[in-house]
C-alpha cells in the first residue's frame, strides 16, 4: 500500500493551519500520521518490533503507553524515528472536507457518535483506552493505533496489530539519518556480538524468541477473536 503525500501541500493551508500543518520533526509534529520508535531491548532483537503512536491534525502525538493512560505530546520511548502520513482522502469519511473550511456534516462513527474531524475520532479512541489495561502482549500500542484507524476507516478498515506492522515497516518514512541509525545500529551491534560470542547457540535462541513474540501475535489475531484489543 503506497500513500501520495506531498509535504509541500501541508503549508498550503489558510489562517491558523499555516504552521501547524506542517511536518516538524524537530519539534515533534507530523500531521495526520503514524509515528515509530524502537523498543529498548525488544527491537535490539527484533529491529522491525517497535512503538508506534498516531498524531492529531496539528501534529501532536498520542500513543497508548500505560494502563489507562494515553500519553499526549510526550511520546513514549523517545522522538520518532519513522513517520508514515495518513491521507484523509482515503478514509471512509472526507475528513480533509470537514477539518478546515467549516462545513457541517454529521458524520457517525464505527462505534458511534458523531465524528466531525480526524481529531474527533482519535477522541473517541483515546476516552476508550483511557479505561484499558495495558497489556505488551494483548492490548499494547498498535492496538491503540489499529482501533484509530479503523474508526476513521482508512482503506476501509480492518486493521489489526499485524497487518498495521506491516503497513508501516514497507511504507514508514525515516525522520533522518541519525534516526535511522539510532533504530537500527543497535541491533546490528547485538547481532554481530551475538554471532560472534555465541555463534549457532545465539543463533538458536534469536530464532525462537523471534518465532514465539511473531507467531502470538498471529494466532492471537488470525485465529482467537478478541484474543488481542482492537
Amino acid at each position: 500500500m503506497e500513500l501520495d503525500f506531498d509535504p509541500e501541500k501541508l503549508g498550503m493551508m489558510e489562517g491558523g493551519f499555516s504552521q501547524t500543518m506542517q511536518i516538524d520533526p524537530k519539534r515533534g509534529r507530523f500531521p495526520c500520521s503514524i509515528v515509530w520508535s524502537p523498543l529498548p531491548v525488544i527491537s535490539w532483537f527484533i529491529p522491525f518490533i517497535g512503538h508506534i503512536g498516531i498524531c492529531r491534525e496539528d501534529g501532536v502525538i498520542l500513543d497508548f503507553a500505560g494502563p489507562n493512560f494515553v500519553c499526549v505530546d510526550n511520546f513514549a520511548f523517545g522522538s520518532a524515528t519513522r513517520y508514515l502520513p495518513v491521507s484523509k482522502e482515503k478514509c471512509y469519511i472526507p475528513l480533509s472536507q470537514t477539518a478546515y473550511n467549516g462545513e457541517e456534516h454529521d458524520i457517525r462513527g464505527e462505534n458511534g457518535g458523531d465524528l466531525r474531524t480526524w481529531d474527533d475520532a482519535l477522541r473517541k479512541s483515546t476516552q476508550e483506552f483511557q479505561h484499558l489495561a495495558y497489556n505488551l502482549l494483548t492490548c499494547n500500542c498498535h492496538s491503540f493505533v489499529a482501533n484509530n484507524l479503523n474508526r476513521l476507516g482508512f482503506l476501509s478498515g480492518g486493521w489489526n496489530v499485524v497487518n498495521l506492522a506491516l503497513f508501516i515497516l514497507l511504507n514508514g518514512r525515516w525522520v533522518s539519518t541519525p534516526s535511522m541509525l539510532r533504530s537500527i545500529l543497535p541491533f546490528v551491534v547485538v547481532f554481530f556480538l551475538g554471532v560472534t560470542f555465541g555463534g549457532f547457540t545465539f543463533l538458536k535462541f534469536w530464532f525462537i524468541f523471534t518465532s514465539i513474540l511473531i507467531g502470538w501475535f498471529l494466532i492471537g489475531t488470525y485465529c482467537f477473536n478478541n484474543l488481542i484489543q482492537l
